[in-house]
């Protein structure tokens, strides 16, 4: 929006940026004015923008860039020592970005997720639900996992799982199989093509055997 936007730069330039005296800050604050499109051109010069008045994005990234190095430099010891929020605490946030690390695999509630997910899976029961889940690590299936496929990105939220299992994990988990499984069916379809298109080229083919008065192979 045009007088958003307006504002928005006479507000950068009021209580952050100040290149200008208050006195003379009338024009660019005029944002009804046909004449402002001049004035922030003028403006952009002043300030030395590199962007053109047309490349309204890269201005308006450019000029906060130019409000945040001012800001911290009217407020260097306040905002030196500062650490994000997230940042605060180290061991939350490595627990965070590897929550694997310090899973416990003997948790009742981990062993009934095991369960669950073999039966949503139709994996064979085993009594130690830990050699229940190699089950499905043979040998070929981890080659087949180790070969490097490039393709799209899937967007899961697009594809309906036709069902709900109660938990919002093994949906996600049920939706990647089931796309996994589309992607196998849609091989196998392309090597049955392929084999029902050598068979038409035999047949559109056929040799002549004039001794047995007959055609074919």
């Amino acid at each position: 929006d045009e007088t958003e936007f307006r504002n928005f730069i006479v507000w950068l330039e009021d209580q952050k940026i100040r290149h200008y005296k208050i006195e003379d800050r009338g024009n660019l604050r005029n944002i009804h004015s046909e004449d402002w499109p001049k004035s922030f051109e003028k403006y952009m010069k002043d300030v030395n923008c590199p962007f053109k008045i047309q490349e309204r994005q890269e201005t308006v990234d450019w000029l906060l860039g130019l409000a945040v190095r001012l800001e911290y430099g009217d407020n260097a010891d306040k905002y030196k020592d500062s650490t994000p929020d997230g940042a605060k605490n180290t061991e939350n946030t490595a627990k965070n970005a590897e929550p694997l690390i310090n899973l416990d695999v003997n948790n009742p509630d981990f062993k009934a997720g095991v369960m669950a997910l073999a039966n949503l899976l139709q994996i064979q029961r085993h009594d130690d639900y830990l050699v229940m889940l190699k089950e499905r690590l043979t040998q070929d299936a981890i080659a087949k996992a180790s070969q490097s496929k490039e393709g799209l990105p899937v967007a899961l939220e697009k594809h309906i799982l036709g069902f709900d299992t109660g938990d919002a994990v093994i949906n996600e988990a049920a939706q990647i199989l089931r796309l996994l499984h589309i992607e196998e069916l849609r091989e196998l379809q392309t090597k049955i093509n392929e084999a029902i298109v050598a068979v038409q080229a035999i047949i559109a083919d056929p040799k002549t055997d004039h001794r047995l008065g007959k055609v074919g192979r």
